[in-house]
């Protein structure tokens, strides 16, 4: 057996295909959404990210645009910034780029987000009620996820998904979605005794640990779907995943590239979301 290739660039193309024509019906009402991103300092990372959310609005016809403060601003700066894109009836989405100068309480800053603007889902108002089976902005990166495992033909309801990885903004928040479409799952991480037990078991196997090639093969179950969230940058200067695709790929049934894998989803689910605030706010 030889995996399938989910290819995220792919379907995030498709999508954003689908979200053109919604925003133009929508600027025929008068109705343009607007994305106001916020990055604080100079990390490389954060701005190559940034400067891809502002190329993807574009694409899609979302006006957006970035506030860039110096590393040196205070939290308090920070927090009157968000209070003030809150109360402007003009911003739709508000994104604070992670991560924050030390400094900054990073959760002081995103529970003081509209919940109605927060087009990232961390708001404890959005996880919450994602955690009910309530309507709200789901975590770009966990809604892209499910959205490649509904792309794909298996039923998700009755299947045992192991995630490797328990993080607030990955690992919890994707549990949570498959749960709710009656997936069985099981959180492994660091302190994990035996993780390769877990992983046998896997109908979908998540990894999202930010360590390059820790799943080969040995931990795969035959026909097993992979989704490699790790983006790692190696010696050569190359990406890669946490799964060694190469070697995992022989035993899967479908599997994620690093990159053209979950990384555009992110920001493809992320423009989604900044659509729904639009419509949300003229319902309003």
């Amino acid at each position: 057996m030889t995996a399938q290739i989910i290819n995220g660039k792919d379907l995030a193309g498709k999508l954003r295909e689908k979200m053109k024509e919604e925003v133009k019906e929508l600027v025929k009402h008068d109705i343009t959404p607007h994305l106001t991103v916020v990055l604080v300092g100079e990390d490389p990372a954060s701005k190559s990210y940034v400067s891809g959310k502002k190329k993807a609005s574009a694409e899609v016809g979302i006006s957006s645009e970035v506030i860039h403060l110096p590393k040196e601003t205070t939290e308090t700066e920070l927090l009157q910034l968000i209070k003030k894109l809150n109360e402007d009836n003009n911003v739709d989405g508000i994104l604070v780029q992670l991560p924050l100068p030390k400094h900054i309480n990073e959760q002081q800053i995103i529970e003081t987000i509209d919940p109605s603007k927060d087009v990232d889902g961390f708001h404890p108002i959005n996880i919450g009620r994602m955690m009910i089976g309530e309507k709200s902005f789901l975590p770009c990166t966990p809604y892209g996820i499910v959205t490649m495992l509904r792309s794909i033909d298996i039923e998700l309801e009755g299947k045992h998904a192991v995630i490797i990885g328990r993080s607030n903004i990955v690992g919890k928040p994707v549990g949570q979605l498959l749960l709710n479409e009656n997936v069985t799952v099981t959180y492994c991480h660091s302190k994990t005794n035996n993780l390769v037990e877990y992983t046998k078991k896997a109908d979908i196997l998540i990894v999202a640990v930010g360590k390059p090639h820790i799943i080969n093969s040995d931990y795969v179950k035959e026909g097993a779907v992979i989704i490699d969230v790790g983006v790692n940058r190696i010696e050569d200067g190359s990406l890669t995943g946490d799964v060694d695709f190469e070697d995992a790929k022989k035993k899967a049934s479908y599997i994620t590239p690093v990159p053209k894998g979950v990384g555009p989803m992110t920001i493809t689910m992320l423009l989604e979301n900044t659509i729904k605030a639009a419509k949300e706010r003229n319902r309003r």
